[in-house]
C-alpha cells in the first residue's frame, strides 16, 4: 500500500549554501534566516513556481526576465511538511521519494534518514522505527544547489549527473535550471510480504492466440507458517473476467511466474492501425484471509518485432516495427519536457499533448534524452491511445564532444537510473524503443555503437530487465549522423533543422535514400497570439535574432526574419511575419515527410524534431508552441501523416513561363492494395482552371503507388503564381486534397502572395454540440466556409481569441479559390494547468470559446 504525501500543507524556504546545516551562526548564535520566509510549496513541482507565486520573482517566461531567476539555482531549498502519523501498521515502513532534483538531504522527526543524488532513481528509507516516536510526523528535505552541469554546449564525456540537461540552455529552451520535489512522496507500508519487480508483458503467437505473462518476486519481512497464495484475475477490455489463477507459494523471498492465453484475443495496435484495447491484470498476495499486497496493470496484447528495410545494407540495424505481424510505418515526434519546471506539469497538459499527438495521425513519439524519463501518467495516455514511445536513457550530444561519459560516477548513477526506468515503464504496452541517448558520437559525424563502454552497460540492462524491446545505441545511429547526398551509408539518421533554400531543400531530402530519418525540423515562428503572451508590447516589431536581445533570448537558433525576406520580400507586421514564416515551415516539413513516404519501407518513417517546446520561443522547430496552440506545420504533419494521401514529387518553387513542369504523383494508402483515381488541376488565383490531367491505378500494400505525372506548359499568370491541386478520390473532405504554391518569379518566389486580393468569406454555423472529455465539457463547432471573393483565400484556420481553451480542427489551413466551400469542425477545450498564465477559475463551466475565422490575407473578414 502507498500512502501519498503531495496532499500535505507543504512549505519551501531558500537559504545560502550550507546554512541548513547549521542553522545558527557561531559567532553571533543567532539564528540564520535565509534569503526568502517560508513559502506554499507544491509537491510534486519545483522552487520556481513557488517564487512566483509569492510574488519573490516575475514571470520568467516574459521577455528577459529567465535571466533575473537564475540566482534560484545557486541556493539551497529546504522543504517541510508537518501531519498526524498514519494510521497503518506493518513490517516495514518505506519512505519513498520518487523524483528528487537534485541532491537532498531528508530527516524526519529531527532524524536523519540519509542523502540522495539522481532525478530519475527514487530515494528509499527505512522509517520503521522512526514513525513509532511520535504521533506527528515532521518531514525535512533539504535540496542542495543544482550541480554545474553541461547545457547544450559542453563536452558529453564529461557529464557526471543524471539531471536533466535541456534547462542548462538548450536551442528550444532558455537557461532555468530546476530545483525541487518532481515525483511524487510516499509512504509504502510493506506487510510481511510484498511484491517486487513485477514484469508484465503480451504476445501472440503463430496461430493467433494472445498470450499474457506476469512475474514477480517476493519479498520477506517476517517469517510466517504455512504458505501464501497468490492469484491473478484477468478482465478482458470491457470488464468481464478473462481468467484466473490461484497458486501457493513458499513464505520466504522467491518468485513466481505465470500465464494467460486467450484464444481470440482483442488486439492493441498502434495509432492508426487498429484500436487500443487494454485488459486488466490484478495481482493479489495473501496469506490465509488477510491481503498482504495488491497490483493492477493495464495491458495490451500485442507481438512486437523489429525487421529490416526493403533492401536494406545487410549491416543495418533492423528500423521497422512490426505489430501482430503487420509492419508499421513510422508517423512519429521527437517530444521534450513540456515545461522547464516538469514537476509542475499537471495531467491535462499531458492529456491535451497526447490528443494532439493522435488527432495529428502519430503513432510514435521520441523521448528525447536531454529530457527527462517521462511520467507514468504519460505512458498511461500513450498506452490508452496507441502511440508507440521511444525512451531515450538520459544522455545527450553536446557540440565541443559527443562522446559518452565514462566516468565512474556517470556510470554508475546511468545504471540506478536505466534499471528504475526498465523495471517501472516496460510494463506498459506503448513502449516500444528503448535507446542509449542522442546523438552520441566517438568520432566527429559518426555514432557510438554498442562498443561503446557506456552504451554495452546500457544494452546488456535492456537484454536483462526488458529483452522484448529493441535497444538502439544512440539516435542517429548510423553509420554516419546527419542526412548526406553521399548513396548507401545513410541507415538512421538526423538532420536538418532549417529550410534549406529552394531549390536545394527539395533536391537533398527529395533524392535522400535513408533508411530511418529519426529527427529533422523546420522551424518558424510561433503565433503571434502566442508571442504577445511572451513578448512585452515594445518588443512586437519584427526583428532579426541579430538585433533584438529579447528575441534572441525565445529562440536565438530559429531566426527566420532574412529566409522570410528573401521568399516574400517583405514582412511590415508581426502578423504578416507570423503567417509567412509558418508558411515556409510548413511547406518545408511537408516536403521531408512526403519525400520520405514515397519510400515507405524503405525508409521506415520520420520523426519530426519537435512536436512541443518548454517555454514560450517566437520562433522554433516545434508544431505546438508552448501554451498549446497548433501551428501550420503541425496541421500539415497532420495531413501528410493522414492514413490516405496524395503527394507531389517536384524539386523547386519557382518556373519560367513557357518551361515544361514534370512532377511525379504519388498514392498513399493504409491498407491494402484497392483502386486509386487521382485529380490533378493547375489553377490560377482567381481558380481558373488552366489544365487537368487524371489518374487511375492500384495500390500496393506497404508502399506508396506512382500513379502518374503531372505535364504542363507553365502559365504566365497576372499575379505571378499559379496552383497545383491534387484529388485522391474516395476520402473525406479536405484530408485527400493537396495544394502546391509554385511562382514565376527568380526571386522573392512568394512576395506576390502578399498583394493578393482581400479574401471575401461567408461563414455558416451549421451545428454546435458539447459532449463530456476526459478533462470537462468539449465544445464542438462545425462551420462551411465560402469564399466568395474574387481570389484564392489561402491558409484558413480558426482561432480562439478568449484564450481560454485549447481549440484542435478538421479541415485548418486548408485553402478555397472562388465560390468553393470546405467544412471546418473546431473542438475546444478548457485549459488546465499552464503556469504563468492569467486565467478566470479554471473550473468555471460557463465560459464559451470565442472563435474567429483567420487567413494569410489576414484582411479577411468573416460575415
Amino acid at each position: 500500500m502507498e500512502i501519498s504525501l503531495s496532499a500535505m500543507e507543504w512549505q519551501v524556504k531558500g537559504f545560502w549554501p550550507w546554512v541548513p546545516m547549521l542553522r545558527n551562526s557561531a559567532e553571533t548564535g543567532m539564528e540564520l534566516m535565509g534569503v526568502t520566509d517560508w513559502m506554499p510549496a507544491t509537491v510534486p513541482g519545483g522552487v520556481h513556481y513557488d517564487l512566483f507565486r509569492a510574488g519573490l520573482i516575475d514571470n520568467p517566461y516574459q521577455d528577459n526576465n529567465s535571466l533575473l531567476c537564475e540566482w534560484v539555482e545557486h541556493r539551497w531549498w529546504v522543504y517541510k511538511t508537518e501531519f498526524p502519523r498514519p494510521d497503518v501498521e506493518g513490517e516495514k515502513i518505506e519512505l519513498i521519494c520518487k523524483g528528487l532534483d537534485y541532491e537532498a538531504i531528508i530527516y524526519m522527526n529531527g532524524q536523519w534518514l540519509g542523502e540522495h543524488k539522481g532525478m530519475f532513481h527514487p530515494a528509499v528509507l527505512d522509517v520503521t522505527e522512526v514513525l513509532k516516536q511520535k504521533d506527528t510526523v515532521q518531514l525535512m528535505i533539504i535540496l542542495k544547489h543544482v550541480p554545474d552541469e553541461m547545457g547544450q554546449i559542453g563536452k558529453t564525456s564529461q557529464t557526471f549527473t543524471q539531471k536533466s540537461r535541456f534547462n542548462y540552455k538548450w536551442d528550444f529552451s532558455t537557461r532555468l535550471v530546476n530545483i525541487g520535489i518532481w515525483e511524487d512522496v510516499v509512504f509504502k507500508v510493506h506487510q510481511s510480504h510484498s511484491m517486487d519487480n513485477v514484469y508484465v508483458r503480451s504476445d501472440v503467437d503463430s496461430e493467433g492466440e494472445g498470450i499474457i505473462t506476469v512475474s514477480t518476486d517476493i519479498r520477506s519481512y517476517r517469517s510466517i507458517a504455512g504458505q501464501l497464495t497468490i492469484s491473478v484475475i484477468l478482465s478482458d477490455p470491457q470488464g468481464n473476467q478473462a481468467g484466473e489463477q490461484a497458486t501457493f507459494i513458499p513464505a520466504d523471498d522467491s518468485s513466481y511466474s505465470t500465464e494467460f492465453r486467450i484464444q481470440v484475443p482483442e488486439l492493441w495496435y498502434p495509432n492508426g492501425y487498429g484500436a487500443q484495447p487494454l485488459y486488466e491484470m490484478r495481482i493479489r498476495l495473501s496469506h490465509g484471509e488477510s491481503l498482504l499486497d495488491e497490483k493492477m496493470y493495464k495491458v495490451g496484447i500485442r507481438s512486437l518485432n523489429y525487421v529490416s528495410n526493403v533492401d536494406s545494407p545487410e549491416e543495418a540495424l533492423p528500423y521497422t516495427v512490426a505489430i501482430n505481424g503487420k509492419k508499421v510505418y513510422i508517423k512519429g515526434v521527437n517530444m521534450t519536457p513540456l515545461d522547464h519546471l516538469y514537476g509542475n506539469v499537471s495531467l491535462s497538459r499531458y492529456e491535451w499533448i497526447v490528443r494532439l499527438a493522435k488527432h495529428a495521425n502519430i503513432n510514435m513519439i521520441r523521448v528525447w534524452g536531454g529530457g527527462i524519463v517521462e511520467k507514468k501518467a504519460f505512458f498511461d495516455l500513450c498506452d490508452r491511445h496507441g502511440i508507440m514511445v521511444w525512451q531515450e536513457f538520459i544522455q545527450s550530444s553536446s557540440g565541443i564532444d559527443n562522446i559518452p561519459s565514462k566516468r565512474p560516477e556517470f556510470l554508475a548513477l546511468l545504471e540506478q537510473s536505466a534499471i528504475a526506468a526498465l523495471k517501472d515503464r516496460r510494463n506498459h504496452t506503448s513502449l516500444s524503443v528503448w535507446s542509449g541517448g542522442n546523438e552520441l558520437m566517438s568520432e566527429s559525424r559518426v555514432p557510438s555503437t554498442y562498443e561503446d563502454e557506456n552504451l554495452a552497460m546500457l544494452k546488456a540492462l535492456v537484454e536483462a530487465y526488458d529483452p522484448q524491446r529493441l535497444f538502439l545505441p544512440t539516435s542517429a545511429s548510423g553509420p554516419v549522423e546527419h542526412i548526406t547526398r553521399e548513396k548507401g551509408v545513410s541507415h538512421d539518421i538526423h538532420g536538418w533543422w532549417k529550410y534549406e533554400g529552394n531549390p536545394n531543400h527539395y533536391e537533398l531530402y527529395g533524392e535522400s535514400d535513408n533508411l530511418f530519418h529519426s529527427e529533422f525540423g523546420v522551424d518558424g515562428l510561433n503565433s503571434a497570439k502566442s508571442i504577445r503572451k511572451s513578448l512585452s508590447e515594445t518588443h512586437l516589431a519584427p526583428a532579426s535574432m541579430e538585433n533584438s536581445s529579447v528575441w534572441r533570448h525565445h529562440g536565438e537558433w530559429w531566426d527566420t526574419y532574412s529566409r522570410e525576406l528573401n521568399m516574400f520580400g517583405a514582412v511590415p507586421d508581426l502578423e504578416t511575419f507570423v503567417a509567412c514564416s509558418q508558411w515556409i515551415q510548413s511547406e518545408g516539413l511537408r516536403f521531408i515527410l512526403e519525400a520520405n513516404r514515397r519510400r515507405k519501407f524503405r525508409n521506415s518513417g520520420s520523426i519530426i524534431w519537435q512536436l512541443n517546446e518548454p517555454w514560450p520561443n517566437v520562433s522554433c522547430t516545434n508544431l505546438v508552441d508552448y501554451y498549446g496552440e497548433g501551428k501550420m506545420a503541425y496541421y500539415s504533419a497532420r495531413k501528410a501523416f493522414s492514413p490516405n494521401h496524395v503527394s507531389l514529387d517536384y524539386r523547386r518553387l519557382n518556373y519560367k513561363p513557357g518551361e515544361i513542369f514534370k512532377a511525379g504523383i504519388f498514392v498513399h494508402r493504409a491498407g491494402s492494395s484497392e483502386q486509386s483515381a487521382v485529380i490533378a488541376q493547375v489553377l490560377n488565383a482567381q481558380g481558373q482552371l488552366l489544365h487537368e490531367q487524371q489518374f487511375r491505378g492500384v495500390s500496393e500494400a506497404d508502399k506508396a503507388l506512382e500513379i502518374g505525372e503531372l505535364v504542363f506548359e507553365v502559365p504566365q499568370t497576372g499575379e505571378e503564381l499559379f496552383f497545383v491541386r491534387l484529388t485522391l478520390e474516395g476520402g473525406a473532405s479536405g484530408e485527400n486534397r493537396n495544394l502546391y504554391i509554385f511562382s514565376v518569379r527568380d526571386e522573392a518566389v512568394y512576395a506576390p502572395a502578399l498583394k493578393l486580393e482581400d479574401s471575401r468569406l461567408d461563414i455558416e454555423l451549421v451545428e454546435q454540440w458539447t459532449n463530456e472529455g476526459l478533462s470537462g465539457p468539449e465544445h464542438n463547432y462545425r462551420y462551411r466556409i465560402t469564399n466568395s471573393g474574387a481570389a484564392v483565400a489561402l491558409h484558413l484556420y480558426p482561432e480562439e481569441t478568449g484564450d481560454r481553451f485549447w481549440l484542435i480542427a478538421d479541415g485548418a489551413y486548408e485553402s478555397l479559390f472562388p465560390g468553393e466551400s470546405i467544412a471546418m469542425t473546431v473542438t475546444c477545450v478548457k485549459k488546465k494547468g499552464l503556469l504563468f498564465e492569467v486565467h478566470p477559475d479554471e473550473t468555471d463551466l460557463s465560459a464559451r470559446p470565442v472563435i474567429e475565422i483567420k487567413g494569410f490575407q489576414k484582411r479577411s473578414t468573416v460575415e
